[in-house]
């Protein structure tokens, strides 16, 4: 909360730029606001108690006056609308000033406050109040959440300093609401002055003050700019027009010779100018802050804390204030009118909006090549870059040659730069491709575990490389490996997934003991080879090591039983030739099998 602060309450009476009439220390009398136009108050000490000698009210607590109040000052308004609200009460850094904030209609009932505030300013901040600090600060002790009110609810507002020095505060609402309801969204029926609420207008500008009164015989108008009321010399009409900031009476005779004194507070705020803007090109989208990256050319010497900028598509909704566009809007390709508009951030009522420019937005030249290719062979080549170029733009690769797409030999990473150039905006995008060697689909032998009615079958490539296979008709698969492939001869599908080609080849599976053991014992005594009746006429030639020719069988040969003319061979490696005859009529060899064997004795 607060340290203990000597505070002194007594003398600060008539501290309010004199606007006596416009300030009330007593909820009983609170001050009738309406709109979002700012407020300028002060205060005169606090009248009656109004927490009933209470310690405590939410987060207030007592001050040396012995109440709740020191110098205290009470607002009331009405919602008409529904949404997010907020407000931003000002004052010197040097003072310390507390609020609390009350859902109620009625000061003999006020409750718990809805948002309050009792730390002290050693920060010696310039704002407190509910919503975002308008410097911007996210992490100020003096600011409380945001309200989401409804239509009718009544509001009690208590400002109270808690400082040796009292020069006065502001007030100014905020919130989506008001971007919604910029004229309605608080209900101005609750103020019954004749002159209507505080008045709050731009600089170099007039606002008439209308105090037509049926029955009046004469008006006098007085005016205060902080030294006491005067009168106006030559006023003497119903309608007065304001030029400065001042608090303003009109004294209305009527016939039955009463008299009818009525108050309000006039504030002019500083009226922003907007300054143009030379025509503008990007590329593809606004780099960071977007389109706030222009503010300071739109503003030109205005304080940026006292001034927003928003953008907008036309220039009734920059007029209006409505649909601004975000800071990291997208702009379409091609030209576009952007239309902008200067807010003064003390009365949102005044702004510029007199300016647009154009906004080109140059597209990005576009490379959408793949990030790979490959080089299939030895000596080989492949075409890389941009297949077809686009209208207007330059290519520049990192070897030097300038074209969209170029013949590559090597290996190697190669990156290609696009540029589009339109009034000296240049527009560019790179990107590279990685050039890998890659290897051809080759087939170096088929592997068959087991000779079954349902055989496994695994393809060993010749070389290792992304490859995908096919047996038959069936579909693709990266396993080299084929299960419950039967006997016989079958197509074989084999691709690179790199692109560099592909093979159909005619395997044959069939399967024979990789050894054999001729001793007599009845067990395993002839190599054989199992599944020929799935082929056509096949034959069978083994040879020794020196390529002799040692046995021939057949289809319905019962294998060989590891002798020559009758004498045993000895035990070594053997291998065999299997021919057949293929579906076109031709006698070919079984490819692709481990076509040796060995006898053991």
């Amino acid at each position: 909360m607060r340290p203990n602060l000597s505070v002194f309450f007594a003398l600060m009476l008539g501290a309010c730029f004199g606007v006596a009439g416009q300030v009330s220390p007593d909820c009983a009398t609170a001050i009738p606001i309406c709109s979002n136009t700012p407020v300028s108050g002060g205060v005169q000490g606090f009248g009656y108690d109004d927490f009933g000698g209470a310690a405590t009210s939410g987060c207030l607590e007592l001050t040396l006056s012995g109440n709740i109040e020191s110098n205290s000052a009470w607002y009331r308004f009405r919602t008409a609308a529904s949404g997010q609200l907020g407000f931003n009460i000002g004052f010197d850094p040097s003072e310390d000033w507390d609020f609390a904030l009350y859902r109620a209609s009625d000061c003999g009932d006020l409750g718990e406050p809805i948002r309050c505030n009792f730390f002290d300013n050693q920060d010696q901040e310039t704002y407190m109040g509910v919503g975002e600090d308008p410097n911007g600060n996210p992490d100020s002790y003096l600011y409380e959440a945001w309200l989401e009110v409804n239509p009718g609810e009544d509001y009690y507002l208590m400002i109270n300093n808690f400082s040796n020095n009292n020069t006065g505060f502001s007030i100014q609402f905020t919130g989506q609401i008001f971007e919604a309801h910029p004229f309605d969204a608080l209900d101005c029926s609750i103020v019954d002055n004749l002159l209507g609420p505080p008045v709050a207008g731009c600089e170099g500008s007039v606002e008439p003050l209308d105090a037509t009164t049926p029955g009046a015989t004469a008006y006098q108008w007085f005016m205060d700019t902080g030294t006491g009321f005067a009168p106006i010399p030559g006023e003497s009409g119903p309608i007065l027009q304001a030029a400065i900031s001042a608090l303003y009476r009109v004294r209305v005779a009527l016939a039955d010779g009463s008299q009818l004194i009525s108050d309000v507070q006039v504030g002019f705020s500083p009226a922003p100018q907007s300054f143009p803007l030379a025509d503008q090109v990007v590329c593809g989208r606004l780099e960071s802050p977007g389109l706030h990256g222009f503010d300071s050319g739109a503003l030109g010497t205005q304080d940026p804390s006292d001034f927003r900028v928003s953008y907008h598509l036309t220039q009734a909704e920059a007029h209006s204030g409505a649909n601004a566009l975000p800071p990291e809007w997208v702009p379409a390709i091609g030209g576009q009118t952007v239309f902008y508009r200067v807010t003064s951030l003390e009365n949102p009522a005044c702004y510029a909006a007199d300016h647009h420019f154009e906004l080109t937005n140059l597209p990005v030249p576009q490379l959408d090549f793949p990030a790979q290719a490959y080089i299939c062979s030895e000596g080989g080549s492949v075409v890389i870059g941009q297949p077809t170029p686009e209208p207007g733009v330059s290519y520049q690769w990192d070897t030097g040659e300038q074209a969209p797409s170029i013949w590559i030999t090597s290996p190697g990473v190669y990156t290609l730069t696009a540029r589009r150039t339109e009034s000296g905006e240049v527009c560019e995008a790179s990107r590279s491709v990685e050039v890998i060697r890659a290897v051809a689909p080759a087939i170096g032998e088929i592997a068959i575990e087991d000779l079954s009615a349902s055989n496994q079958v695994t393809v060993v490539p010749r070389e290792d490389g992304p490859f995908e296979y096919s047996l038959n008709d069936g579909p693709f698969q990266g396993s080299p490996v084929f299960t419950g492939v039967p006997a016989g001869t079958h197509q074989l599908h084999m691709r690179s997934t790199q692109g560099c080609g592909s093979l159909t080849e005619t395997i044959t599976v069939v399967g024979f003991g990789t050894l054999f053991t001729p001793n007599g014992d009845g067990l395993n005594d002839l190599w054989q080879i199992a599944g020929l009746e799935r082929l056509t006429d096949p034959e069978i030639f083994i040879f020794d090591r020196y390529g002799k020719l040692l046995k021939q069988l057949d289809a319905t040969s019962a294998g060989w039983d590891g002798t020559f003319n009758g004498r045993p061979m000895p035990a070594t490696d053997y291998w065999f030739r299997l021919n057949y005859t293929n579906d076109q009529g031709q006698r070919v060899e079984a490819r692709y099998l481990k076509t040796h064997f060995s006898l053991v004795r």
